[in-house]
């Protein structure tokens, strides 16, 4: 099965990730780790991108599409896949169109982790972190057993810079407007699927596995 998985800052994407991958045995594909793994290998397309990252620019779509069919066209993708982060915009998303039809495949589903913006808000400047061990915690969902205080080392928990509530809603800001032509046009393809995610961790992926259960069967 082939898909691709969004939702804003907070939405849980990456706990539904975990849950997808382990199940259904597919790999999890980040625009960060395809970026990596090129680099690492010392791919041309690798070389490319480490140019433009070191420079501190953004990588052209061009050396973007090509790490991603690299990537996808490696063995442990011929069962499908998990796309996060990528495609991010409608150029990007019909680059990656042609590039399965290339390949011989197609998107099965777009799955949207759906949460209401006041929730994101919430969920995300309740974040404290560890400054020295990096354990997150949530003031609300996982407190410490000490308010304020790491479960692991003792130190004093931090709230980061771009948790705080101004900081946050700019970012849901962007990531919305960035976020809701691609729904869009996945809409009008027929492959998006939207899931609730303002409901408990376990019963979001319950929702999910319940429809790609009937692609694997």
């Amino acid at each position: 099965m082939n898909l691709i998985l969004m939702g804003l800052p907070g939405a849980g994407k990456g706990t539904q990730a975990e849950k997808i991958v382990e199940k259904y045995h597919i790999p999890h594909i980040s625009t960060g780790d395809m970026f990596r793994l090129a680099i690492k290998e010392g791919t041309e397309l690798g070389k490319k991108a480490k140019e433009f990252m070191d420079q501190g620019e953004l990588v052209p779509d061009e050396v973007t599409i090509g790490i991603v069919r690299e990537r996808l066209s490696k063995d442990d993708c011929q069962q499908g896949f998990l796309l996060d982060g990528f495609p991010r915009t409608i150029a990007q998303a019909e680059a990656l169109e042609n590039l399965l039809s290339d390949l011989g495949e197609s998107i099965d589903y777009v799955l949207h982790v759906d949460v209401p913006e006041e929730k994101l808000v919430e969920r995300l400047t309740g974040r404290r972190i560890c400054p020295t061990c990096g354990t997150t915690y949530h003031v609300q969902y996982n407190p410490p057993k000490v308010a304020g205080i790491c479960d692991k080392d003792g130190s004093e928990l931090i709230q980061r810079e771009d948790d705080t509530a101004d900081t946050v809603k700019k970012r849901l800001q962007v990531n919305l407007e960035q976020t809701k032509p691609l729904l869009d046009f996945y809409n009008e393809k027929g492959y998006l699927v939207t899931f609730d995610g303002d409901q408990d961790i376990n019963k979001v992926f319950e929702d999910i596995d319940e429809k790609l259960g009937a692609l694997s069967r």
